[in-house]
């Protein structure tokens, strides 16, 4: 999933006293394993099986997401847009009073325009670049335009609902962040965040961490870099009076982290967690049920042996919060998607 969690609030520090979860705030949901893009940096579109996360599949979990006292969940994927049983889910979670983000590539927006108005609180949909750059990444003709006549069609079935965008840096658009930033905006969107690409995790339905060649198709070469480090300085000094404020949703210190992960992929500087609280706050759950404490670490569990909640507090989740040491951890060291949060 390349479309993010927008920023949240950050939190001080993890809780010292106990690695026992009583409250589970934010759950995402893998509800599609495979995408109607194919985009360049991720493989979740090579899925073969068509599986979803249906209601069968929640109903069981209703239980421990009370319990667990859940208040966000994010439907991701893959497309969560390609499950006929979304507006199912939707409703059945609507119910329990809890939020509702779609992530989407917006490429099925507009023919779902009705149901994603009716069922989600707000959307997070992918975007890439200006349209060019945008269509390139996808790899499909004309990505762009469908997006803007989904975002069009969502806005005529609910003006108020929120609408912002994600975009991954690579090499491919390294040098149109203020473009693409722009974009979002002449699609009316109401704001838009940046984040570096994922190269180094077996995330996104890859079997392996890619080779060294696959890396350097999406890492930055050193005059690259340069050219990011000015885009990034160049939306740091346009982006407040072009956009206004919090349009782009990074700080300026958050912007420029993006430019240090590629430096340490190149070897210029070493690798630095961000501050991040995700496996005491959140989980994901994927599409075959396995239950992850974030989108890169392995999974402590799957639905189909245990409910949530016990996965949540399991023997094997327990001893990986606890020993879990993210400012030295090599995974997390690398990682381009953190969350903080704070309730």
């Amino acid at each position: 999933m390349e479309a993010k969690i927008e920023t949240l609030v950050l939190a001080a520090v993890v809780p010292e006293h106990t690695h026992v979860l009583r409250s589970l705030p934010i759950l995402v949901v893998h509800a599609h394993s495979s995408c109607n893009c194919r985009c360049i940096m991720c493989d979740i579109w090579k899925a073969r099986e068509n599986k979803i996360f249906g209601v069968c599949d929640l109903r069981p979990q209703l239980d421990s997401i009370r319990r667990l006292g859940v208040q966000w969940i994010v439907f991701s994927g893959g497309e969560p847009l390609m499950n006929p049983e979304l507006p199912q889910l939707c409703t059945i979670l609507r119910e329990e009073g809890i939020r509702l983000t779609l992530l989407s590539t917006g490429l099925l927006l507009k023919k779902y325009a009705g149901a994603v108005a009716a069922g989600f609180d707000d959307v997070i949909v992918s975007l890439d670049g200006p349209p060019e750059i945008h269509d390139a990444i996808r790899r499909v003709n004309g990505a762009f335009e469908l997006l803007q006549a989904g975002v069009r069609a969502l806005r005529e079935e609910r003006p108020d609902i929120r609408i912002t965008a994600r975009s991954t840096v690579q090499k491919a658009n390294h040098r149109y962040l203020l473009e693409t930033s722009r974009a979002a905006k002449h699609l009316q969107l109401d704001g838009i965040s940046f984040l570096a690409v994922d190269v180094s995790s077996p995330a996104f339905n890859r079997a392996l961490v890619w080779p060294m060649e696959r890396q350097a198709e999406m890492g930055l070469s050193l005059p690259e870099l340069s050219a990011l480090e000015t885009g990034i300085e160049a939306l740091i000094r346009n982006a407040p009076q072009e956009f206004g404020a919090g349009f782009v949703a990074e700080s300026p210190e958050k912007l420029r982290r993006i430019s240090r992960h590629f430096r340490a992929q190149l070897g210029l500087e070493p690798s630095e967690a961000p501050v991040c609280n995700a496996p005491w706050v959140s989980a994901v759950l994927e599409v075959d049920g396995a239950v992850r404490p974030c989108f890169f670490h392995p999974p402590f569990g799957n639905l189909k042996d245990s409910t949530l909640e016990e996965i949540i507090n399991s023997p094997k989740a327990l001893d990986f919060r606890s020993s879990l040491d993210i400012r030295s951890n090599s995974v997390c060291r690398k990682c381009v998607c953190s969350l903080n949060y704070r309730s």
